[in-house]
């Protein structure tokens, strides 16, 4: 059986190559050599020829399928970094507003609070009346004792308005109890006092009976020698009985012991 064959022409020569021999026509032109091609490989079946393009479509679409998917993560993780990134810009928006309602909150409290300092202030300060009666008040309590109610009138006896007055004594912030024990030491330094009959006298001065009684119990004072002292004084500007004069001390506030002493040590 022939092969396949293929006939190669060339510069004039056809060489016809077989499986039998060989022919050769001669020409004016030299003999070329010549060489033997193996033929093509048999065409693929149909079959094969739709299993390859099959396949070939498979992979193709398997490459797009995940060209896609690639495509869609990247754009779910884009899509998601903008999404957290708009979140935290809008928290961090939410924050600053927040701060700076808070802000404006302590700014608000801050300028009441400074003008409530201011009203109590201008209200603490007073009129220039008011001031004039507190330096007066401070005046007074610079040298002798008053107690709230005393110091009032005397200002008022000044000629200050009572509300002037009252404003000075309560600006001044006197401590009336001590008050009260300077004059208990003052009445007791030139007259002589039961102790009953001393925290009379300061009520009357308008002392609170607390702090007469405070500034009695506060001072040292020796009661017996008080209605000594006390019966000496009656003795001196007036005539008693031994009795009579007992009872005027008993009735000064001495007790009946001080008062009976009083008169025996005075020899009536």
């Amino acid at each position: 059986m022939w092969k396949n064959k293929k006939l190669v022409a060339t510069a004039g020569l056809i060489v016809l190559l077989s499986g039998c021999g060989e022919e050769t026509l001669e020409k004016d032109e030299a003999v070329l050599e010549t060489t033997e091609v193996e033929a093509a490989e048999p065409e693929k079946s149909e079959e094969e020829v739709a299993k390859a393009e099959t396949e070939e479509k498979k992979k193709a679409e398997a490459e797009e399928q995940a060209k896609a998917e690639t495509e869609a993560k990247e754009k779910a993780a884009v899509e998601e970094k903008a999404k957290a990134e708009a979140e935290e810009q809008k928290k961090a928006e939410e924050l600053a507003k927040v701060e700076a309602e808070e802000k404006a909150k302590a700014e608000e409290l801050a300028k009441a609070e400074a003008e409530e300092a201011a009203r109590k202030e201008a209200e603490n300060a007073g009129s220039a009346s008011q001031q004039q009666a507190a330096r007066m008040a401070e005046e007074y309590l610079s040298y002798t004792a008053f107690s709230k109610s005393g110091l009032i009138d005397q200002l008022e006896f000044e000629g200050f308005s009572n509300a002037d007055a009252t404003f000075a004594a309560e600006k001044i912030d006197a401590d009336w109890s001590e008050q009260a024990v300077k004059a208990a030491e003052n009445y007791i330094a030139y007259t002589a006092f039961s102790r009953t009959g001393l925290i009379e006298q300061l009520e009357f001065e308008g002392y609170s009976n607390d702090n007469a009684t405070y500034a009695v119990d506060e001072i040292t004072v020796d009661w017996s020698e008080q209605a000594i002292l006390a019966a000496e004084n009656y003795i001196e500007y007036t005539s008693f009985s031994r009795s009579g004069l007992i009872e005027q001390l008993e009735f000064e506030g001495h007790s009946k012991a001080d008062a009976t002493n009083a008169v025996d040590v005075i020899g009536l």
